[in-house]
This record gives structure tokens, sequence and C-alpha cells, in this order.
């Protein structure tokens, strides 16, 4: 009986040990923050508005009415008219699917360019190191929002061009971040038991390294895409993002300073759900790094 209760205890306290996983402390530790919760259903609401734009704005977003210049919100346009009678609103939630899609894009390029690059420096070291990081302090030397600038510029004024500049933009700083984890992570214990026991390099740069440099790139991911979404919003105000007629919020900024006397409707909204989202994907990546600090378990 004995036996059998230390054996049944045994288990209960293994399967709580297997079920409290990292993930889930985590998780834990994340949904305990209020700020980082109403971030993450901020960021949820902005998705879902993007995803089932085509079905839940009341009218088309290209679509002109010559009767309906610069209305003010009313209860038939909620978020009024712009210069040439499109509903503001549904300009909003289109715009919205092309300023989260250029943030995950340009992000996912970011991360998928410089954390195999920033793993080769840290890993191995020497004078491919030394040119990694000359490369990348240079880069990182011309401010982000000037080199997203001028390399949209290069390719040319379009959605899938300003992404591209962007994430190319935003690399030197996923090398910097990945050479670094990297090279705090090849001194763990773990990496050097790995390496005695006969692990070829690239078995433990894949299987022992990488999943440990992830969490503070998750983290720069998420942080990161709110400014990519500020990039995209400055690119289209510049021209060099989003076309018209598709609906940018930077192109709505761009519409609407010639207007701000007449109709501030025209800004207010646009700005307002830039700096929302963007408030939102920072409180986010806030409370993600505070779950995943491994000094704070």
């Amino acid at each position: 009986m004995s036996a059998g209760t230390a054996t049944g205890v045994g288990t209960g306290v293994g399967t709580a040990e297997r079920i409290d996983s990292p993930g889930r402390r985590a998780l834990r530790k994340l949904l305990r923050r209020k700020a980082a919760v109403f971030g993450l259903c901020v960021v949820t609401l902005f998705v879902l508005v993007a995803v089932l734009a085509p079905w839940i704005a009341p009218y088309d977003p290209v679509k002109t009415s010559w009767t309906a210049i610069r209305k003010a919100p009313s209860a038939l346009h909620w978020f009024g008219t712009d210069e040439n009678g499109r509903d503001i609103l549904s300009r909003i939630v289109h715009g919205a699917s092309a300023s989260l899609r250029a943030g995950v894009i340009s992000v996912s390029i970011a991360v998928a360019l410089g954390v195999p690059i920033g793993l080769l420096a840290g890993y191995r070291g020497g004078w491919i190191d030394a040119i990694i990081s000359r490369v990348t302090d240079a880069m990182l030397a011309c401010p982000f929002l000037i080199l997203a600038i001028a390399m949209a510029a290069f390719l040319g004024p379009s959605l899938r061009n300003a992404m591209i500049a962007i994430g190319i933009s935003a690399t030197p700083i996923f090398v910097r971040l990945a050479r670094g984890a990297t090279m705090a992570t090849m001194v763990e214990d773990y990496v050097e038991a790995a390496r005695a026991v006969g692990n070829p390099r690239w078995r433990i740069a894949l299987r022992h390294v990488l999943p440990n440099i992830v969490p503070p790139v998750l983290v720069q991911a998420t942080l990161a895409i709110a400014m990519a979404i500020i990039a995209e919003a400055s690119l289209s105000f510049l021209g060099l993002g989003q076309q018209p007629p598709a609906p940018s919020w930077g192109s709505m900024l761009n519409a609407a300073q010639r207007f701000l006397g007449q109709a501030p409707w025209m800004a207010i909204f646009p700005g307002l759900s830039i700096f929302i989202v963007v408030l939102a994907f920072n409180l986010l990546g806030d409370g993600l790094r505070d779950a995943l600090d491994p000094k704070g378990r």
C-alpha cells in the first residue's frame, strides 16, 4: 500500500512537472501582466479586423462619392468621409491589412536573414565574425528609417518593395541580437557537454544553441513589428508604400494634411489607429520580455 501510494505520488509529481513546462510558466507570467494582456487583446482585435475586412467594412474603400466629400462623422459614416467622398472607416479597416502585413512580413524577412547570420558570427567567431560585425555596424550607423526610405526609393514605390526595404533595414538589429545571444549561450555547461561528447558543430548550433536564443529574438520581433508598422506608414505617407487608391493609414495621413482645418477627422482616425496598434505591440513585447526572462523565474 505504501509502495503504491509512493508510486502514485511520484507519478503525480512527475506528471505535474511535465505539465508545468517552461512555455506554460511563461504564459502564466504573461497573463498576470494586465498591460500585456491588453496589448494582446488589441493586437488580436486588429488582426481579426484585417482578416474580416471584406465582410465588416460598411462601404467599398475605393468607391468615390462626389455628394459626400469631406462629410463629418455621422450615423451614416461613423468616421466621416475623405476628399473623394470615400468612407474613412472602411478605408481604415482595409488599411489594417496593409499595415499588419507590412509589419509581420518585414520582420519575418529580418529574422530570416538576421538570425542565421548572427548565429554564424557568434558561433564561428574569427574573421567571419569580424566581417559580419563590421558590415552590421556600418548598417546600424545609418538611421533605420532613412535606410528604409533610401531602399524603398531605389526599389520603387509599392507595398511589396516597402516591406522588402523595411525587412533589410531591420536585419542588422537581429544580426547583433542573435550574435550576442549565441556568444552568451556558447559558454553554458550544456553546450560544453555536447561538445565534449563529440557532437558535430552543426548539431550543437541547431540543437543546443538556436533553441536557446529564440526567446530574445521573439521579444525583439514583437517590438520590431511596431517599428515596421510606423515605417510602412511613413513610407506610404511619402508615396513609397501602398499606392492609391488602395487604402493605407500612411497615405490617408498624407491626403489629410491638406484638409486639417476643414476636415480634421481625416487625420485623427488613421493617426489614432497607428498609435493604438503600435502601443499594443509595445505592451505585448514588454510583457513577453518579462515572461521569458530567465532571471525572473
